[in-house]
């Protein structure tokens, strides 16, 4: 009997837990007791001002959570029916959703809301349904069914990873999918920390002016940026067919992400302004490498993925931030977009390097039986 896959949505609804906790309680600073219960709120009045995407946003943001969490409870325990796995993910929505507002009473910038509580909870309770509703009309067992035939065993990862980078690629970089782009910041943090200290004269002083990137260099890191998500499709994929699919969903959701982040950035009318000659070139050489390799063995594409990333992280961290970097940063720290840069800046960073990781304990893993090749 074929052992059954792990599934992707227990990280996937840790991951989305943790997006909560940081869009909830971000910036995270002058924690207070500010001399009330921290559950107050429960009994407040309606709040005077509300807007329809603080409505939204507030049911919408949840319904993803409630979906997984639904899920987590379909895929883990079968036995315990559609409804219960319903309850068990309502509850888990409503519990992070109260632990979330009582904390916001200790934090003078943020104002917790039993409106906020309930538009949560609603949306947890929506995500839930509609993963109750997808079992119950046998969709969530398709899933499992293609996945076993499109993916292989040890796929939870990559999916991860995959879904992780078009919200990456939401803060602008200075390349367009140049994620990774540390250095410049790193130092600058090291000084911080080591000024006023003996360590300061330890750290080495750099020779050099840090240079854009020629249109050469900028279009190879755009091609590598757009592979390198691609050949981890392929370490998921079974066969060559899988692939093909893959490789025009993932790049597809790459643009879209690029674009939705310029739109947020710059305005709508800026949205394709990044799509200039290099990264078009650099997509287009990015698409037909993928076609070259939809037929090569996994480890090599494994072996391919770690070279060109890491190739792509030294250009990268060779030039300097993207002059529209503070005007982008000004942009992101108001409004609406006060609780998402910082994460998806983060994302980012650690994107690359968390594929790093994973990639090399792919290839330390014990090779299967049929297991690398693409065929």
């Amino acid at each position: 009997m074929e052992k059954p896959h792990k599934s992707a949505a227990l990280p996937l609804a840790l991951a989305y837990a943790a997006l909560i906790v940081y869009a909830s309680l971000y910036p995270f600073a002058d924690w207070r007791d500010q001399g009330i219960a921290p559950w107050a709120y429960l009994s407040a009045p309606w709040p005077k001002y509300w807007t329809g995407f603080d409505f939204a946003i507030n049911v919408v943001g949840y319904v993803p959570f409630g979906f997984l969490c639904a899920l987590v409870v379909l895929r883990t325990r079968p036995d315990a029916g559609v409804w219960r796995a319903v309850l068990r993910a309502s509850a888990a929505g409503a519990a992070i959703a109260f632990a979330m507002e009582t904390l916001q009473s200790y934090l003078p910038a943020r104002i917790p809301s039993n409106v906020d509580l309930g538009l949560n909870t609603a949306g947890a309770i929506v995500g839930a349904v509609l993963a109750a509703g997808l079992e119950r009309i046998g969709a969530v067992a398709h899933w499992s069914r293609a996945r076993s035939q499109w993916f292989v065993e040890e796929a939870r990862g990559g999916f991860v990873l995959l879904a992780l980078w078009p919200f990456a690629l939401l803060f602008p970089a200075a390349v367009t999918f140049g994620l990774g782009q540390v250095f410049e910041r790193l130092e600058g943090a090291i000084s911080e920390w080591l000024l006023d200290t003996p360590f300061i004269d330890w750290l080495p002083v750099r020779q050099f002016e840090l240079e854009p990137l020629v249109p050469a260099v900028e279009l190879l890191c755009v091609l590598l940026g757009a592979l390198v998500p691609c050949l981890l499709g392929y370490l998921v994929a079974r066969s060559a067919v899988q692939r093909a699919v893959l490789l025009p969903l993932i790049l597809l959701g790459g643009v879209a992400a690029s674009a939705l982040s310029a739109a947020l950035s710059y305005g709508p009318d800026h949205a394709w302004a990044w799509l200039d000659l290099p990264v078009q070139v650099g997509l287009a050489a990015a698409l037909f490498a993928g076609v070259l390799l939809l037929f090569a063995p996994r480890r090599l594409c494994a072996a391919l993925l770690l070279v060109g990333l890491v190739l792509q992280l030294s250009l990268l961290n060779q030039a300097p931030e993207s002059a529209y970097f503070a005007q982008t940063l000004a942009t992101w720290e108001q409004g609406r977009f006060i609780r998402f840069h910082g994460l998806a800046q983060w994302l980012g960073w650690v994107w690359p390097f968390a594929v790093l990781a994973y990639v090399v304990a792919a290839l330390s893993r014990r090779a299967r039986p049929n297991g690398d090749t693409a065929a």
